[in-house]
């Protein structure tokens, strides 16, 4: 009978996500390269594809929050100490998407390089150990400010961040020109409109027309006005995801806006394709109970933002869509700038289903068009557990 193989990984919370980390050089020879063999490791380390959709034989969490796994390398960029990439493990079907990054796993990943002893702590100044992190999957700088006390990562303190029950330290992390441009150069706007109308069906919008704002900065993401497609902003997972037909809907609008920004050649696509673009609805601020019951004051906020990740309402909000939301939200004119009440503004403090968020970027107009510079967020980062996965031999 065939035994269990022991790979050393260490299971971290960051952000509002959890994920299993790994360093390159402790996989399995077959799995220290893209392909199968990877793929195949990280499904059954997570437990998927699992038609329950519950993933109990592994470390998943059946949410897209807690199904990801994380390689972290030396890096091979010129100016950076780490390479992190990033695998969105899907829950019920077969495949693993590594079409974009998860900015919460960007700060388990900034500490995770002292913890392997990629980055040395005692560089440190005043406290703060700076991780220059090259992102993989989309070839973008993050720049990761890690407390460290007495050599080590400081992990607890008093940062509070919606969406994690207990405080923990604080790790700001910064997105370098987190636009997606292109290889040539271009806009951060694939269509180069700040609102598009998109041709929809009948039955997402009566009149079959939507206005979309189409961004490349931080992820690709959609954005619509609440109101135009039924809800208001105030939205919590339960409304939304018990939901299948708004769910399908939601899936035919992110496929239609894929298809817009160039990212599919065609809809068949989408289904291998769930982790980009996300899609999201946003509405003016207004008064709400959030998940943990709290009240949220709308004049606490700018506005509100609901998003999807892998067909289902996130508990709170991803990292890379803030850095999303931030950007469009610096850029007079765009859905997300418009809900925020206009004008230009350098951060933005948003309404999420588990509390607020708030997110600055640094938008300007270079030649008619418009870029970003950077995106700055505060998260935090813990280990929750460390040792050894086991996947049973044969399996990858």
């Amino acid at each position: 009978m065939a035994g269990q193989v022991r790979i050393p990984a260490t299971y971290i919370r960051g952000g509002t996500s959890k994920g299993v980390f790994f360093r390159l050089e402790d996989l399995p020879e077959t799995a220290q390269v893209p392909g199968p063999a990877r793929d195949k490791l990280f499904q059954r380390v997570i437990g998927s594809p699992d038609p329950y959709g519950a993933q109990i034989d592994g470390m998943g969490g059946a949410t897209s929050s807690t199904s990801k796994c994380v390689i972290v390398s030396p890096s091979s960029q010129p100016g950076h100490d780490v390479d992190y990439l990033y695998g969105q493990v899907s829950i019920d079907t077969d495949f693993v998407d590594w079409s974009g990054n998860c900015g919460n796993l960007s700060t388990g990943a900034g500490a995770f390089a002292i913890h392997a002893g990629y980055v040395d702590a005692k560089r440190a100044e005043n406290g703060m150990c700076t991780v220059r992190i090259w992102q993989a999957n989309i070839n973008k700088t993050i720049i990761a400010h890690v407390p460290v006390a007495n050599g080590e990562v400081q992990e607890t303190g008093d940062f509070e961040l919606d969406g994690v029950t207990f405080p923990a330290a604080e790790i700001v992390l910064e997105f370098v020109d987190p636009a997606d441009e292109g290889d040539e150069g271009g806009s951060m706007f694939p269509t180069g409109n700040l609102v598009d109308e998109l041709d929809v069906p009948e039955e997402i919008v009566p009149g079959g027309k939507l206005k979309a704002t189409m961004i490349t900065a931080g992820i690709p993401t959609i954005f619509v006005n609440a109101a135009d497609i039924g809800f208001t902003g105030t939205e919590l997972r339960e409304t939304i995801n018990t939901n299948t037909d708004t769910l399908r809907r939601f899936e035919t609008l992110r496929t239609i806006g894929a298809l817009k920004m160039g990212l599919i050649k065609s809809p068949e696509e989408a289904a291998k394709r769930q982790h980009t673009p996300k899609i999201a609805f946003v509405a003016p601020p207004t008064d709400y109970a959030s998940s943990s019951g709290k009240i949220v004051k709308g004049e606490d906020i700018d506005l509100l933002v609901r998003a999807l990740s892998m067909g289902k309402l996130h508990h709170a909000m991803m990292g890379t869509a803030s850095v999303a939301i931030a950007t469009a939200a610096a850029v007079p004119g765009t859905l997300v700038n418009q809900a925020a009440g206009g004008g230009e503004r350098q951060a933005v403090r948003f309404g999420h289903p588990s509390g607020t968020l708030r997110v600055g970027a640094e938008a300007k107009l270079v030649d008619g068009q418009w870029t970003v510079t950077k995106a700055i967020m505060s998260r935090s980062a813990r280990i929750l557990m460390e040792g050894h996965v086991r996947v049973p031999e044969g399996s990858f």
